[in-house]
């Protein structure tokens, strides 16, 4: 192992650095209970790598396909490590324009062999990889394997389904990604841990790669014969399932609009079974008996009142003050900014903006106080790391224990946001420890109607020496809770369960001690094969929670293609496909709904501004009309034009389609200069002439086809016309930008 010498630590975050050192902000676990992983710079190594040796390995591994980079469009960043690994990691970027198209990536190398880890892509878009792309997914697939094929080392890999591989709204300027994941395999099984991830676009470019981590020489593994038979532990595991009715928090990100509706979930408070002793595994470790659930425990029986009465922006600044005040006379707090601004889960919060002076630089972020109680309702400490490089706080060698760091939860959560506290319960997992920076995590989940809500948590993160790490809070106020009485019976539930159940047999470590190099054999659970599925309590389907199992198939002879496509990437809703007729004439109100969804993503609904002061054109749209964005969007990029009102339910026509069309690409000065255009379609009389200009650019570029030398400008635009029209949109706004118009 290389010698090392560490000076300092860099994590990509929302917060505020400069200087010597950086904050660490963000690092909290996410939905798979892993914490981001924090980069130690290293100031210097035993072997010493330069900008050219990392370029020429990269050229190694790509042959020929980056020649037309230079040394001097590349940039090395410094090598770092891990706290759980000390492996040095080095980092190479790059980025050209060439006739006048942004390209960019970057490289990550690990080891003294320089090992590739991880790559990214961001090439020119061409309309290769856009629908319908030149290379399917099974050839994708090809180029996938041979690729990973060159990484592999000796050790075997194996194809594994990606669950995970998934758009929730795919626009049609975006290329096509085909996501493979490869999981590494000891005696013919995999290991958990060990993964290559690779993507590939449309047009065959590999643009993403990622192998996580490099073979452990250390690492030992079960022996895969000596293992209980796989329908004996399925059958135990069948005898102590139990169902259990939540809530669940569904979000739409580009819409704004949330619902909720029940589920059942398997109770669990295991992960897996021994293969070979047949012992439940849990966070704490291997047990005999199956763990039992845990009782739902409010953490306060009746409303507490609120720390203040409503505050002002000049009190929110005393409380911040007080609440990130830090004991050091190197150090000065130093608020920034203040801003009375609607969360993101429509809360009125003012957002506190605050930096740590010291004499190399300086460090910081923000917290948000709720402005009706002065309750602080997202927070994540630096000052403790920050304490910790000027030489005032001395690491804990022996964190507290999980008891007494669940009592210090509590206490916080008494002191600085108590308001909230009856809405939640104590703890009903195993909090996660991340041994590394011995922090504690635990989620209080929220409870109403006597169950418990996925999807809204009190996040919180104990330190070693039990001071607060962070608190999120994140209360959505919701109108309608379903009702509990109109769901299928527990045991129906649990009948469904046992029937979707099957044990998954793969490696993986207990706990994530660095220290700990032994793989376990152990069956999973999974149900219906898909770990994103759920049960639906008021149907007593199988739904996904990315919706892979609605998939809806139309029939046509000449835009089949283009209109599934359009339904699956969420561009176009069908709610019932057996009424459907593509031949059917749109509404100019669906029709824009369409247009806008095919190039434009929406991640308004209120989230980073008030919802009052929304923008709105016309009378009889308003923002809490279903097609006030794609509206609004579209009067903003001048397809349409402001007025009183805008009929959505009068029928779209081809020439103003064709408008529409030479809008987005931003020809409307040409467009509507209609004197200077001949049409030559033998129905050109038939044209209006505020549209010539832009019928015959529409015509010249293909977007809009003839029909026996007829563009039949007055005829209604059909849902089939549409599809294949706006994906031919698309190709052309490729050609003219590089990137995404949204």
């Amino acid at each position: 192992m290389a010698k090392l010498k560490k000076f300092g630590i860099v994590l990509a975050s929302s917060a505020l650095s400069f200087g010597m050192f950086s904050s660490i902000a963000s690092a909290s676990p996410n939905e798979e209970g892993q914490q981001e992983r924090i980069q130690i710079q290293v100031a210097s190594t035993e072997n010493v790598f330069t900008k050219n040796d990392l370029i020429k390995k990269f050229h190694e591994l790509f042959p020929k396909k980056f020649d037309f980079l230079t040394s001097s469009d590349f940039y090395m960043g410094g090598a770092h490590i891990y706290p759980d690994d000390n492996t040095v990691r080095y980092d190479l970027s790059f980025n050209k324009t060439i006739d006048g198209k942004r390209v960019y990536g970057s490289v990550g190398f690990v080891g003294e062999k320089l090992e590739i880890e991880q790559f990214y892509y961001q090439p020119a878009l061409e309309k290769d990889s856009l629908f319908p792309a030149k290379v399917s997914k099974e050839a994708a697939k090809k180029i996938a394997v041979d690729f990973v094929g060159q990484f592999l080392n000796g050790e075997e890999y194996e194809l594994e389904p990606n669950y995970y591989n998934y758009y929730p709204q795919q626009i049609l300027t975006e290329p096509i990604r085909y996501s493979f994941s490869f999981a590494r395999t000891e005696n013919k099984v995999s290991i958990a841990d060990q993964r290559i991830e690779v993507t590939v676009l449309g047009n065959g470019e590999i643009v993403n790669f990622y192998k996580n981590p490099i073979k452990s020489e250390k690492a030992t593994f079960d022996d895969a014969k000596q293992i209980i038979d796989q329908q004996k532990i399925l059958e135990k595991v069948k005898e102590n399932l139990s169902a259990s009715l939540q809530y669940q928090l569904n979000n739409d990100y580009q819409t704004g609009e949330r619902n909720v509706q029940l589920i059942y979930q398997p109770t669990m408070k295991w992960q897996g079974v021994h293969a070979s002793t047949g012992k439940w595994l849990t966070s704490n470790g291997y047990v005999e008996e199956v763990p039992k659930t845990t009782k739902i425990e409010k953490l306060a029986a009746n409303p507490l009142p609120p720390k203040q009465k409503g505050i002002t922006v000049e009190s929110a600044k005393k409380i911040a003050e007080q609440f990130l005040n830090l004991k050091s006379d190197k150090v000065k707090l130093t608020i920034s900014s203040l801003d009375e601004i609607e969360n993101y889960n429509g809360q009125p919060v003012i957002s506190v903006q605050y930096m740590y002076n010291y004499a190399n630089g300086g460090t910081g972020g923000s917290i948000e106080i709720n402005k009706n109680t002065g309750e602080i309702i997202q927070y994540y400490d630096v000052k403790s790391h920050l304490l910790e490089q000027i030489g005032e706080k001395q690491k804990t060698e022996k964190p507290i224990s999980k008891e007494a760091a669940l009592a210090q939860a509590v206490k916080y959560l008494k002191e600085w946001a108590p308001s909230y506290l009856h809405n939640y319960a104590m703890p009903v997992d195993e909090p996660f420890f991340e041994k590394g920076m011995s922090n504690y995590y635990f989620n209080f989940p929220r409870v109403v109607n006597g169950i418990v809500v996925q999807g809204d948590q009190i996040g919180v993160q104990i330190a070693a020496d039990g001071s607060l790490g962070s608190l999120n809070i994140s209360f959505q106020e919701v109108e309608n809770w379903p009702a509990i009485d109109k769901v299928i019976s527990a045991e129906d539930a649990k009948a469904k369960l046992k029937e979707a159940l099957s044990l998954k047999l793969n490696y993986l470590k207990q706990g994530i001690d660095v220290d700990n190099h032994h793989y376990d054999l152990v069956y999973s659970p999974t149900f219906n094969e898909d770990p994103m599925s759920y049960l639906d309590a008021q149907t007593g389907e199988w739904k996904s929670i990315y919706g892979a199992n609605n998939t809806t198939v139309i029939s046509h002879p000449w835009a089949e293609e283009e209109l599934n496509y359009l339904i699956s990437a969420k561009i176009l809703d069908i709610k019932n496909k057996k009424d459907f007729n593509a031949d059917a004439s749109i509404t100019k109100g669906e029709a824009l709904k369409v247009v806008m969804n095919s190039i434009s993503y929406f991640y308004s609904g209120g989230y980073y501004g008030n919802r009052e002061n929304m923008p709105q054109t016309f009378d009889n749209i308003d923002p809490k009309h279903p097609l006030y964005q794609s509206i609004e969007r579209a009067v903003e990029m001048g397809v349409i034009k402001p007025a009183k009102s805008f009929d959505m339910d009068a029928k779209v026509t081809r020439e103003e389609l064709a408008a529409w069309y030479i809008r987005v690409l931003g020809l409307e000065q040409a467009g509507k200069h209609s004197d200077i255009y001949k049409l030559n379609f033998a129905d050109a009389n038939k044209v209006n002439k505020e549209y010539a200009g832009y019928v015959a650019l529409a015509s010249s570029l293909g977007l809009l086809e003839t029909d026996q030398d007829k563009f039949n400008p007055e005829q209604e635009v059909t849902y089939a016309e549409l599809a294949a029209s706006t994906i031919r949109l698309a190709h052309e706004m490729s050609e003219k930008r590089n990137g995404l118009y949204y």
